[in-house]
């Protein structure tokens, strides 16, 4: 796998064009999985791993790297299925999630391929593994996209609870209403989480799937006559997302007149320069890196101060 991520800096321009390139790979049987490029940092054959007593079963070990200690997950048990069995041949895909950063072991990794957001769709209800969050098709196979936060969340876990302060400090706010907000989010968990949130600050939300459906919410509104502020006091998105990423229902979302003023926070586990400067292109307001659930908390609540004073 030499030189398979080469490029990845130029590759991640397509961003902002509700485009993506995914790199695929196996858990050791034929159906193909994918993950986003722009998530990987590296992919090297699998290493002499330490054993971690009292660790998650998916943990396979730590793996030392360039004088950094890497957590390596066996993705194939953390989705519900065999543990890889032939270690010596696998590979681990080192990648950033939620500012940390893991190494997840894999059967094999195949190639990049170039794609279009729209053409990443929901997984079918009823099919497939309670894992996977998007599906594609690549020369005619099935490709899964595993729901990476989900994973984090059962194995390392996630601290959801928002300090006492922020509440106490939330509960003082005088609101002529209960502040109510668009989220839009591909992964349950990550929708769970913001939800979770906001309800410990004392506010409601809606929730959406992607970002095609938060804009026909935004468009509900805004169809009826109905000024959209009147109904949504700000949005927090995801960026990548099935059928229209993040990025582009932000600018779908500046184009229109009639949703002018509207706040969108993007609330990603990419992060980086590159993404700030996406975020003021595409005409986000504020961009904050999942999950810390203070940083978000207080974010929005700072926001609605502002807009309680205009």
């Amino acid at each position: 796998m030499a030189g398979v991520l080469d490029g990845v800096d130029r590759r991640t321009k397509i961003a902002g064009h509700n485009r993506l390139e995914l790199l695929l790979f196996h858990l050791g049987r034929r159906q193909h999985f994918g993950i986003n490029v722009f998530k990987v940092q590296e992919v090297i054959q699998c290493p002499p791993l330490t054993n971690v007593p009292h660790s998650h079963p998916s943990v396979r070990g730590v793996a030392n790297m360039r004088g950094k200690t890497i957590t390596v997950m066996d993705l194939a048990m953390a989705i519900g299925q065999p543990p890889i069995q032939d270690i010596e041949n696998a590979f681990i895909i080192i990648t950033e999630y939620n500012r940390s950063t893991q190494g997840f072991l894999v059967g094999g990794v195949e190639r990049i391929v170039n794609l279009t957001w729209d053409s990443i769709k929901p997984p079918p209800k009823g099919v497939g593994s309670n894992y996977m969050t998007a599906v594609t098709e690549v020369e005619d196979k099935l490709v899964e996209i595993i729901d990476v936060e989900k994973v984090l969340s059962e194995i390392i876990g996630v601290d959801e609870t928002v300090d006492e302060a922020v509440i106490e400090e939330s509960q003082k706010e005088e609101r002529e209403h209960v502040p109510h907000i668009l989220v839009i989010d591909d992964s349950s968990v990550a929708r769970n989480q913001i939800k979770h949130t906001l309800v410990q600050i004392g506010l409601e939300c809606t929730l959406a799937n992607n970002g095609r459906e938060g804009l026909d919410k935004l468009k509900e509104v805004v169809d009826a006559d109905k000024k959209l502020r009147d109904v949504y006091d700000l949005v927090i998105s995801d960026v990548e997302m099935p059928e229209m990423d993040g990025y582009t229902f932000t600018t779908a979302v500046r184009e229109d007149p009639r949703m002018d003023g509207i706040y969108i926070i993007l609330h990603t586990s990419l992060s980086g320069v590159f993404n700030q400067s996406l975020v003021e292109k595409v005409g986000a307001n504020k961009f904050i890196s999942k999950f810390n659930p203070d940083e978000l908390a207080n974010a929005v609540l700072d926001q609605l101060r502002k807009q309680a004073s205009l």
